[in-house]
């Protein structure tokens, strides 16, 4: 499917079928569809794409009410139970319609790139690319960027999932109809430049929580990008500061963060996010300031007035720390 293709009004590849298509799907595949418990199918670990929320959840639980579940999941065994890998949406919708079993199609043996595959490309048969939000457009080309899965088990797997959802079609090489691609391809694709496309690929190394935060337009992507470049651990870290704090990240920010990183503690994280600086050298103390701060309580005073009222600030807080008798 190319990138500014439509999209059905509410459901993705393969999430509701009409009757009748849904009956020709079951006479091919009726061998290998089972019942399974809701509560033993786990999502895909890491899944990329957002379960959907409002009219068009309220839609889908509305139909699995009145009809039922009427295309099969495909999930893949793992130890204890099942991982989904095509119908996240309607797993969802039919824990809210009340359903404790959901028929699917059972996978076993995949590897890694081919599980992946069938995440990626049954949300594409029938989705926009231009509709997808940043990190699920992230998601999508990366699985089209120079993956190690064979070219023929993957056209296997696309021709199946487009015969489950009654949209075959004389391809059988992927949703944007091509074999795998370089960078400079899929930018031509997608409508980007080689650049943002690369900024885009950078962007499936970021933690979930920085995921959801460029998602919902907390963060800019040329941000996002720096932050990609920080290892996990760092990462969570930075999340952790600046949601506890409330603190916004700014594109000048996570430049400085991505030219420190693997040097970050959470001192050095601090003076860089929050922007409050001490140096000690041989004249005393010298205290950097954020500019929100400066900007909210100093604004209009010289330098000397600022010091006035920094110390009369600290001998108020360390006598109340006295009478409260705080250590």
């Amino acid at each position: 499917m190319k990138a500014n293709s439509p999209k059905r009004k509410i459901f993705d590849a393969v999430d509701m079928l009409t009757e009748e298509s849904s009956a020709q799907v079951q006479d091919q595949v009726v061998d290998g569809v089972q019942m399974l418990p809701l509560d033993k199918i786990k999502a895909f670990h890491d899944h990329p794409f957002h379960l959907y929320e409002g009219e068009r959840l309220d839609d889908m639980v509305e139909s699995i009410k009145e009809h039922g579940v009427l295309s099969p999941v495909i999930v893949q065994k793992i130890k204890g139970g099942y991982e989904m890998l095509s119908g996240h949406n309607r797993a969802n919708a039919a824990k809210l319609a009340g359903l404790m079993e959901i028929p699917a199609i059972v996978k076993e043996g995949l590897t890694e790139q081919e599980a992946y595959v069938y995440v990626i490309e049954t949300n594409m048969i029938q989705r926009s690319f231009n509709d997808l939000l940043p990190s699920e457009k992230a998601a999508v080309m990366a699985e089209q960027y120079d993956k190690n899965c064979c070219q023929g088990k993957r056209n296997d797997i696309i021709r199946e999932l487009e015969i489950l959802s009654g949209n075959e079609t004389e391809s059988t090489c992927g949703h944007n109809g091509h074999k795998l691609k370089s960078r400079n391809a899929l930018a031509r694709e997608y409508g980007f430049s080689s650049r943002n496309a690369a900024r885009y690929l950078r962007i499936n190394y970021l933690i979930r929580p920085f995921k959801d935060m460029m998602d919902s337009n907390e963060i800019p992507l040329l941000s996002a990008v720096d932050v990609s470049y920080m290892p996990e651990k760092e990462q969570q870290a930075l999340y952790n500061l600046l949601t506890g704090r409330k603190l916004k990240l700014t594109p000048k920010m996570a430049a400085q963060l991505r030219k420190a990183s693997g040097n970050l503690d959470e001192e050095k994280m601090l003076e860089i996010v929050d922007g409050l600086k001490v140096k000690k050298n041989a004249n005393g103390v010298s205290l950097k300031l954020p500019k929100a701060i400066c900007s909210k309580y100093f604004e209009g005073m010289n330098a000397e007035k600022m010091a006035s009222l920094v110390e009369q600030a600290l001998d108020a807080w360390f006598a109340g720390k006295e009478v409260a008798n705080v250590q």
